[in-house]
């Protein structure tokens, strides 16, 4: 194995031309060269100098040798920038799972104001439930997960995941046109005992929660359709395929609906941001910072929006 400082010892007597100006680039004493130069030599078992009382010069082995020298300089220089550029975030990857409605507005302003200030770290962003994000997070494929948390259907936490909770989020019910409860502000769940459906198809553990919700008024909502995407949800009910529990964050566009405010204590969601515990990603704390701004806007937002 070559010895990296004594190769930059060959480098600077290639560049200076003497071992004493090489000694001085290197702050070493001449004889400290001198002595590395001829370890190096004895190590390879070839001449790397030809010796002249007023002169030094390289072999045809040297030349070679420091012309390695160089490219091996090179790279350590690389690398040495890269790990800086990364301890201080301004270069790097950063992984952010999220959930689809946390895409319309809130990661958007947190990775706005992310980006801005460093601008040249590499976003990786996934989409999915928080089923599927906090397994990928703990096993090290992604660096945070925006989530949520239903009261109806909590997901357990291991250890090595930390998980701070922003906000939480108002359940929203989405009438179709002309709809007998359209002029309501607020509504109950048992109000619409009689009603069509649009539902979802839940998250990862077993029924959604609009039918757990409805089975404890003591009716079974009448599903006519399904989607996971609110918009297309709210598309269906303008359509007026049905009503809609949708919640606030996946309200992109209401035009040509009517949306009340459900009066219910448990089908809010709780809104956050999962990381491990022991990430050291220098890009992380930054984001998480611009995170939680991000989410202090809009917590306040939709507390002035659609206070009961």
């Amino acid at each position: 194995m070559l010895n990296s400082a004594r190769l930059l010892v060959l480098l600077e007597i290639a560049r200076r031309g003497t071992i004493v100006a090489a000694a001085q680039a290197l702050h070493l004493s001449p004889s400290a060269a001198s002595h590395q130069l001829a370890r190096l030599e004895k190590e390879l078992g070839v001449a790397l100098v030809e010796r002249a009382p007023q002169s030094l010069r390289l072999t045809a082995a040297g030349v070679r040798l420091a012309e390695h020298a160089q490219a091996i300089a090179d790279l350590m220089a690389a690398a040495r920038d890269d790990l800086r550029a990364h301890a201080e975030a301004t270069a790097g990857v950063l992984r952010v799972g999220f959930f689809g409605s946390a895409g319309l507005d809130l990661l958007p302003r947190a990775l706005s104001g992310f980006a801005a200030q460093h601008p040249l770290v590499e976003l990786e962003l996934v989409m999915g439930q928080p089923h599927e994000l906090v397994p990928a997070l703990e096993a090290g494929r992604l660096d945070a997960a925006v989530v949520f948390e239903h009261p109806l259907d909590p997901w357990c936490r291991e250890a090595a995941v930390e998980v701070r909770m922003f906000f939480e989020e108002p359940p929203l019910i989405v009438l179709p046109p002309r709809h007998r409860l359209g002029r309501r502000p607020v509504v109950r769940l048992g109000e619409l005992a009689g009603e069509s459906w649009i539902g979802t198809h839940g998250g990862g553990h077993g029924e959604p929660v609009l039918e757990r919700a409805c089975a404890a008024e003591g009716f079974r909502p009448r599903v006519r359709c399904r989607s996971d995407h609110y918009q297309v949800t709210v598309n269906l009910a303008r359509a007026g395929m049905g009503v809609a529990l949708v919640p606030a964050l996946g309200l992109a566009d209401d035009a040509g609906v009517h949306v009340c405010r459900l009066d219910h204590p448990r089908l809010h969601r709780r809104i956050g941001v999962a990381v491990r515990a022991a990430n050291r990603n220098p890009a992380l704390r930054a984001f998480l910072a611009e995170l939680g701004a991000a989410a202090g806007e809009i917590g306040s937002l939709l507390e002035r929006r659609w206070a009961a």
